[in-house]
């Protein structure tokens, strides 16, 4: 019997994540099927009309894409709830997640992790703190102790933010950029997000390796550092 949910997604793919880190934070039983971004099957763009991943498939056969509608999706249907009761509350956590390309690519801090010099990194860092600032100040202004978005319980911001903090941490042990040391909330919120299982343990055995390729691929000065310690 097919599941409920059927995951399409690739291996290194944060948006990927971000709807599994939902599925496993609602104990939701779901299938995944990986595949290859660089030779994309006629099957899979059939069903994703930007030829992009997540797509979620239910079991009667519809086809839902954009990890943000996913995400909201398996919320309104699914409990626990993880978005705030509250509709000023919930209105603002949707405005992080919109937020979050901004805070990532816009340029952000994967512009640090896969920057390919020291050059490029140094500019990177800058137009990073500028990205990185207003979720600093959001955090002091929440009006609880954390230690997720909203306090004590995961949310949605969460599950959003937390594949992009997994996979610069990974860059971060290379470079050294400190980043983040100017950011105090944002750094022990990072810290909570990847001493979660729920966040951490959502993306395949093969993960680590695969990020490694990604690094390599992009010419990234952070898989240069790596590749000279390990020869060291």
């Amino acid at each position: 019997m097919a599941q409920q949910y059927h995951l399409v997604s690739s291996v290194t793919c944060p948006w990927v994540q971000r709807s599994v880190i939902v599925m496993r934070a609602k104990g939701v039983d779901f299938d995944v099927t990986y595949i290859n971004l660089r030779e994309k099957p006629d099957w899979f763009l059939k069903i994703s009309p930007h030829g992009k991943v997540p797509v979620l498939k239910l079991a009667d056969g519809t086809a839902l894409f954009e990890s943000n509608a996913i995400a909201e999706y398996l919320d309104e249907v699914i409990a626990p709830q993880l978005h705030p009761a509250d509709p000023v509350l919930r209105a603002k956590n949707r405005a992080w997640t919109d937020f979050l390309p901004t805070f990532a690519w816009g340029p952000g801090i994967n512009n640090v992790s896969y920057a390919k010099d020291r050059e490029t990194l140094d500019a990177a860092m800058e137009t990073a703190k500028g990205r990185v600032k207003p979720l600093e100040e959001a955090l002091a202004q929440r009006g609880n102790d954390g230690p997720y978005f909203n306090g004590p319980e995961l949310s949605l911001v969460d599950c959003a933010y937390g594949p992009f903090f997994q996979r610069f941490m990974i860059a971060e042990r290379h470079l050294q950029s400190g980043l983040l040391d100017a950011f105090p909330l944002v750094k022990a919120w990072a810290e909570t997000l990847l001493a979660d299982d729920r966040i951490t343990g959502a993306v395949p055995d093969n993960f680590a390796e695969e990020f490694d390729k990604n690094l390599e691929r992009r010419g990234a000065l952070a898989f240069e550092i790596m590749s000279k310690a390990a020869a060291e």
